[in-house]
Parts: structure tokens; C-alpha cells; sequence
């Protein structure tokens, strides 16, 4: 069961987990409790990157200021929650806020942070966070046992971004974890941090929380891995650009990949990959409203006739034009291009062709500047920002060709800059201006889900 951000806030959030687990853990046949992953309170992680950044700068004195709010509102929160445990975890809040404020003098100092610093940075607000629930658990007379994540998750050296070493982190997790879930007693643990083979502090990534639930879940062979956040599912569509939209009560591993990918803030597009491994179900489900049944994802969806199963839109997206400096394609020219994303760690999402030209998008322009400067080596490159994609997703675009003409007549004189299908046929891509997002989800949304309504 992973808690995100949201769902462990303030001592009401908290308050509202434990009555979940303890519901959950009451279901349980044979005695065994639940796994429970929590997040760094909502928008602590945000406030670590400022800080971290602040180190940079040498701004060693608002750095340290920030750190001394942050660790206020951590005893405030642990104060609410605990009453016969409360003076052990608020010293240990304190210890893990000293050692940070240390950590940021000396940075500040330096005005460098190396990935493996910021990692460092980052990763208190899940060790926090997770200490704090587990001493409620205790003060609630729930058995609990806080571990220590980066004792059991090993990844690899990629900091700010790592790896999971899944063989290492499974039999780690067979040996801490299920044995204390056998007996009864709740495992807290700290999402999105783990550490390398050496004992070096890691991080997945943002989102990652998502990711440890699932790489621990998979390790354990879980039943059923739970996204427990603010909202009662994975949607239709963008609440924040669509109103009302609808839950998808159900659907594929395939179809929530591709989702997340794009856009689908939910889910970590990596979550659903060790439970994809494993054939595990996910469901997500909302913290505030836990009676609600969510959604599920299940490796094969049961798709209604007719229909899409939603829409998501990544935006702040960059579109880079490769032309080819010989009137047609020379061999070797799509590996040369390739290789120079690759070079530069730099992930594509869309990819059109045509005879002497291939144009990509991406959405981290930390190094496009020398992108297009090694494409100019050997072809003409160009860039146009401010860019979106919509992507519309859905198994019955396998086998009802009408619904691609149904999407595209939807975005009628809505200026298309790439249309693309993947091989999978599982999804279609469009991308356009991201001043149009607004007007072309909307359409799509009237298109394929409020109709259905009617």
C-alpha cells in the first residue's frame, strides 16, 4: 500500500491512513499485514530541490532557514499524531534535520552539488515522513516496524535517477520484509530512496514512491499493489483541463503505460513494470474517499465496443526537425541521429518519418543546444518550443479503424503539427500548439466520453 504526498499532509491524512491499513490488515486470512510505502509529505520534496539549489548558489543562510520551517512543521506534525512515542520519533525527526542542515552548510560552502549530494538532499523527506507514520501506527496500538529502504532497495549508481538491482532488492526483501508482515506487524517504509550495492543514498526519480510500492510488491509476491492519492482513479482525462471527468473503473497494464507515459500524473510511468513482471493488479484508489473501488489494472482489459478508455497530454514539449543533407536518405543517417539522443541521455517520445526527413519530440531541453549543434554535423536541424502532446489511448484501437478517423475529424481546423500510431495500434499521438490543448482535449473528451453519457 503506497501513501503519496497528499495522503500523508497533516496529522488528519495520517490519521486517515492508519484507519485504512488497519481496515485492510483486518481482511487478511491468514494474519499477514500490509506493506505500507509512504511518500514525503505533500510538497516537501519541492522544498528539498529548493534547497538544494539554494546550496548551489551559496546561499548557505536562506538554505538553512528553509530547513528550520521544514523541520517545524515536521514536529508539529509528529507532535499531532503521537503521544506515548512521541519523544523518541521527535528526536529522531531532529537527528535526521541535523544531519540535513550539516550536510547543506558544507554544500553551500562548496556552491556545488553532485547528483549523489542532491540524492542526499531529496531522500530526508521520505525517511521524515516514514518514521512519523510508523510511530503513529505504534501510538494507534498498531504493530508496526519501521525499515529503513535503503537497506532493502539496491540500485545502481545513476543518481538523482537510479536503477533498481531487482535480484539484490528481492531477496533483501524476502529477508527484512516478509517476515515481520507474516507476523502481524505493518512494515513502514520510505518510498523513492534506496542505495547502491556500497550503501550510498539513491533516489528513483521523481514520482518514484509509485516505483518502490511496485518493486517491493513484485518482491514479494504481493496480492494486489496499491497507488493510494487524492483523486478516485486514473481518469479520462486531465481534471485540470477537462471538467468532470470519469473514472476508468478498469483497465490493461498496456493502456496505463501508456497513459502515465504521456502525461497521466496518477501513475510513475515506471510503476506498473515489476507488477507487469509478476502479473500483479494495481489498483488506485483515493485516500479521502477510500470507499470508492478505483481503478483497476489487470494485464488484460474488457474494453466496452466503441470506445477509447481516456485521453492524457504531456506539455512543455520541444518538436526538433532532422532534414537530411542529400536529397535522400543516406544509409546509416536514422543511426546517426539516433545515436546523438542517445549521447546526450536524452529521451524521445514521438518519432515521424518521411523520405529525407525525420522529425522527434522530447521534453528535456537541458542539452538541446548541443543536440542540435552534433545534428548539424551531418543534416539541417531546427526546433520549435511550446509544443504539446494529447494522447488518446485505448485496446479498441486494435480493432475498430473508426476510431482513428473519429479522433482526427474531432480536432477539425485545430492546426496538427504530428500525428503518429504506434505499432502496438494502442494509441494515437497528435502533436499541436500547447496553446491548443485546452480546445483539443475538450474536443476529444465531447467526442468519445460524454457522448457515451448521453
Amino acid at each position: 500500500m503506497k501513501f503519496g504526498g497528499t495522503s500523508v499532509a497533516d496529522p488528519d491524512a495520517i490519521n486517515r491512513l492508519i484507519g485504512i491499513v488497519e481496515r485492510q490488515k483486518a481482511k487478511s486470512t491468514n494474519g499477514a499485514a500490509p506493506v505500507v510505502v509512504v511518500s514525503a509529505l505533500a510538497g516537501v520534496t519541492d522544498k528539498l530541490v529548493a534547497v538544494a539549489q539554494l546550496a548551489e548558489e551559496g546561499e548557505g543562510a536562506r538554505a538553512a532557514t528553509e530547513l528550520r520551517a521544514l523541520l517545524e512543521r515536521h514536529l508539529s506534525v509528529a507532535s499531532a499524531v503521537t503521544s506515548a512515542s512521541r519523544a523518541r520519533v521527535l528526536q529522531e525527526v531532529r537527528c535526521e534535520f541535523q544531519e540535513l542542515t550539516g550536510l547543506v552548510h558544507a554544500l553551500a560552502v562548496l556552491r556545488e552539488v553532485s547528483p549523489r549530494s542532491r540524492d542526499a538532499v531529496h531522500a530526508t523527506g521520505e525517511i521524515v515522513s516514514s518514521r512519523i507514520v510508523a510511530a503513529a501506527f505504534a501510538d494507534r496500538g498498531v504493530e508496526s516496524t519501521w525499515l529503513d529502504a535503503r537497506q532493502v532497495l539496491v540500485t545502481d549508481a545513476e543518481h538523482t535517477a537510479a536503477a533498481p538491482d531487482m535480484a539484490a532488492t528481492c531477496e533483501r526483501a524476502q529477508a527484512r520484509i516478509a517476515p515481520e508482515a507474516a507476523a502481524g506487524r505493518v512494515p513502514v517504509l520510505a518510498g523513492f530512496i534506496g542505495a547502491t550495492a556500497s550503501g550510498v543514498t539513491s533516489t528513483l526519480g521523481r514520482g518514484g514512491s509509485d516505483y518502490s510500492a511496485a518493486i517491493f510488491g513484485a518482491c514479494l509476491d504481493a496480492g494486489e499493489i496499491q497507488i493510494w492519492t487524492d483523486v478516485d482513479g486514473m481518469l479520462t482525462a486531465d481534471p485540470r483541463i477537462v471538467p468532470e471527468p470519469r473514472v476508468v473503473p478498469q483497465l490493461s497494464f498496456n493502456e496505463a503505460s501508456e497513459l502515465a507515459y504521456f502525461g497521466a500524473k496518477v501513475l510513475h510511468p515506471s510503476t506498473i513494470l515489476p507488477a507487469v513482471a509478476k502479473n500483479i493488479p494495481v489498483r488506485i484508489l483515493n485516500s479521502r474517499r477510500p470507499e470508492n473501488e478505483g481503478t483497476r489494472i489487470t494485464a488484460e482489459a474488457r474494453p466496452d465496443a466503441g470506445k477509447l478508455t481516456a485521453i492524457a497530454c504531456k506539455r512543455d514539449v520541444t518538436v526538433i526537425d532532422i532534414t537530411s543533407t542529400r536529397m535522400l536518405m543516406a544509409h546509416g543517417f536514422l543511426r546517426r541521429l539516433f545515436e546523438v539522443f542517445e549521447r546526450f541521455k536524452t529521451a524521445v517520445d514521438v518519432v515521424t518519418t518521411s523520405e529525407v526527413s525525420v522529425s522527434v519530440t522530447v521534453d528535456d531541453t537541458r542539452r538541446l543546444d548541443a543536440i542540435l549543434d552534433n545534428l548539424h554535423n551531418f543534416a539541417e536541424a531546427s526546433c520549435e518550443q511550446e509544443m504539446a502532446i494529447i494522447c488518446a489511448v485505448g485496446e479498441n484501437l486494435r480493432a475498430d479503424p473508426t476510431l482513428f478517423g473519429r479522433a482526427v475529424t474531432a480536432l477539425d481546423r485545430i492546426p496538427l503539427r504530428l500525428v503518429s500510431q504506434a505499432a502496438s495500434r494502442r494509441n494515437i499521438t497528435f502533436v499541436l500548439r500547447d496553446a491548443d490543448v485546452a480546445q483539443a482535449m475538450m474536443r476529444l473528451h465531447e467526442t468519445f466520453f460524454q457522448a457515451q453519457r448521453q
